[in-house]
């Protein structure tokens, strides 16, 4: 685990950084930009690699607690340089150069595995706040997977990257084009339900039990109607109270959570039977 001290906001390592944080995605480089002390714990947790940390000279004792590999490159930097590298209003003091995890659809969709996969496929979600709270309740209610359709902000977004808490690093997610998508579903034999406000059957009533997958639309316009014509059947939750619509991480969790319940209630069914 070499450490260097940097001291130039030009040195080629806090410019990728700089880079990877401005403009989400993966860099020629194939890594991506993390910040904070919990998502490098959470990075190191999932198994990613950690090519190169950052830290501000407060940091450093604490780096060298993680057991970082011997290959991980880390560079301390003084906290001011740091801080105008970084993306948070509250800059970070420590930074970090990830690997992102590859995933394919036989993981998405729990081929040969015998449970039921369970979807979200995200289209237009622009909120990285949202994305990364619709990230969070997937793993939290067991989701198998999510899409990200084209005009969904990025996934490695540092918004989004915070507001899934570690969840990215573990969850699979795939970026690709509608029709791609609906040719795995149907291949694999995955219902894909939209999400309406009204003339669709309530969630609780309708089978989330099995292998399913559910559009998430925009937050302000929902989902085109284009692509809601393509999909299998509609499902609504039922709100007694006097609101239109729910936000779109809200109603992806609500609903996240019914195929959670769902699925529990099948198995006890099936260990009782």
């Amino acid at each position: 685990m070499p450490i260097r001290i940097v001291q130039s906001k030009q040195n080629a390592r806090l410019k990728e950084l700089r880079r990877a944080l401005a403009s989400p995605g993966r860099l020629a480089s194939g890594l991506v930009g993390i910040e904070g002390p919990h998502l490098l714990e959470e990075a190191l947790r999932a198994g990613l690699q950690l090519r190169c940390v950052f830290a501000d000279e407060r940091m450093q004792p604490w780096v060298e607690t993680l057991g970082l590999p011997v290959d991980t490159e880390v560079l301390v930097v003084p906290s001011d340089l740091l801080a105008t590298t970084v993306s948070t209003e509250t800059p970070q003091p420590v930074a970090a150069l990830v690997e992102p995890p590859e995933w394919n659809w036989d993981q998405i969709l729990m081929a040969n595995t015998g449970s039921p996969a369970l979807v979200l496929v995200l289209a237009g979600i622009q909120d990285p706040g949202n994305l990364g709270t619709i990230l969070r309740s997937a793993e939290a209610f067991g989701a198998t997977g999510i899409i990200c359709l084209p005009g969904t902000v990025n996934p490695w977004n540092p918004k989004a990257v915070r507001a899934s808490a570690g969840s990215i690093f573990r969850m699979p997610l795939l970026s690709v084009a509608e029709d791609e998508v609906f040719q795995h579903l149907r291949h694999a034999g995955v219902r894909l339900l939209t999400t309406a406000v009204e003339g669709a059957q309530n969630a609780n009533s309708a089978d989330l039990a099995g292998p399913v997958a559910l559009l998430i639309g925009n937050e302000g316009n929902g989902v085109p109607a284009e692509l809601a014509a393509k999909t299998d059947a509609a499902v609504s939750i039922p709100c007694p109270g006097p609101v239109e619509s729910l936000n779109a991480a809200v109603a992806a969790s609500v609903l996240l959570y019914e195929a959670s319940r769902q699925r529990d209630q099948k198995h006890e069914r099936g260990e009782s039977r």
